[in-house]
């Protein structure tokens, strides 16, 4: 098959995008998919040939990327790119996803996760890999997303929506509750969320998670085990316990970085039959009342008493080589490459 790998993009989860995008373009060429990489907000810049013939690129555009400790400076991506306009689709972008037989999703964030770049390619009549534009906006919103876990039965801890100002602060530093989570509603990767203890703590942190949107989800501290659940076609797969580094929390670093400054993901997670079976039917609820579609991955909290909190559905969640669903589909014998290439087949049956 002929398979666009979208990538990149311009959100704060870029770098991590760019190695999903790359490391899943590289499988599917391992098994004879004629795939190319394309960046989303760069696109085909620097090629000149016929856009035909971009599927015969014999490096299939993967260039050699890696997730640095930092978000990616934006304002540095936008000023590489020769088209300075608003756009935030590069050169030739949808033209040569018009090409493919079908389009793989590896972004991540916005534009990726909320569901524009889903309308776009529906309105082009493009199969695309993933989740509908209106499933993948309503994960993406957190506010919108805790409605339906309420909705639906899907326990998530006491939250408040919120939108506010720099004036708003020092009232909300005295209204809300602490400890606390705050997030903004449309971030991913840990960035834009900050775990307050003291009110102290909670007004720098509505001070810097400010800077990512006005709009935050406040939500109530579970204190328990960080515990994942990819999902796979219609089947729960097996839950994955992740230990961030002592003293710290899961956060950008500790998601992408191995060694000291990374997290500890253990696949399968140590947790007895019945909290594996909660987590996977409650993982397998909120993919379902969401209309998701082909994978999805969710997370939650396991308190000390056995409950299962859910925090946040990721439509779009990383697919590196070393990333959770990856690892939970080793684990029912399918290797990365495989993998890759059942969500493309899970997704075509989808847009069918």
């Amino acid at each position: 098959m002929k398979i666009v790998v979208l990538g990149g993009g311009i959100s704060t989860e870029r770098h991590v995008s760019l190695v999903t995008g790359t490391s899943v373009c590289k499988a599917l060429r391992s098994l004879g998919h004629k795939a190319i990489f394309v960046d989303m907000f760069l696109g085909l810049e620097g090629y000149e040939g016929a856009l035909a013939d971009a599927f015969d690129a014999p490096d299939g555009f993967c260039g050699s990327v890696a997730i640095e400790k930092t978000a990616p400076d934006l304002a540095a991506v936008r000023a590489s790119r020769a088209d300075r306009s608003a756009s935030r689709l590069g050169k030739n972008v949808l033209e040569i996803c018009a090409l493919a037989d079908c389009v793989f999703l590896g972004l991540h964030g916005a534009d990726g996760e909320d569901g524009k770049i889903q309308a776009a390619l529906d309105l082009l009549g493009v199969p695309y890999t993933g989740s509908d534009y209106l499933g993948s906006a309503m994960a993406m919103d957190k506010a919108v997303a805790k409605r339906i876990m309420t909705s639906s039965g899907v326990r998530t801890p006491a939250w408040r929506e919120i939108c506010y100002t720099e004036e708003d602060i020092p009232r909300l530093c005295e209204e809300l509750p602490v400890p606390c989570a705050v997030k903004v509603v449309n971030g991913g990767s840990s960035i834009g969320v900050q775990l307050p203890d003291t009110r102290e703590e909670l007004k720098e942190a509505l001070h810097e998670v400010l800077a990512y949107g006005s709009r935050v989800v406040v939500e109530e501290k579970i204190i328990g085990r960080e515990l994942t659940v990819p999902v796979l076609g219609d089947k729960a797969l097996c839950p994955i316990e992740i230990v961030p580094p002592e003293g710290s929390t899961f956060d950008y670093v500790a998601k992408y970085q191995s060694g000291s400054e990374g997290a500890r993901e253990i696949c399968p997670a140590p947790i007895t039959e019945e909290e594996a079976q909660l987590l996977g039917e409650s993982a397998l609820k909120i993919h379902r009342a969401l209309g998701l579609a082909v994978y999805s991955r969710t997370d939650f909290i396991l308190d000390r008493e056995g409950n299962a909190w859910c925090l946040e559905v990721n439509t779009l969640p990383g697919m590196t080589p070393n990333s959770l669903i990856p690892k939970a589909a080793a684990v029912e014998g399918l290797s990365y490459a495989a993998l890759c290439e059942r969500i493309v087949e899970l997704s075509l049956a989808a847009r069918g």
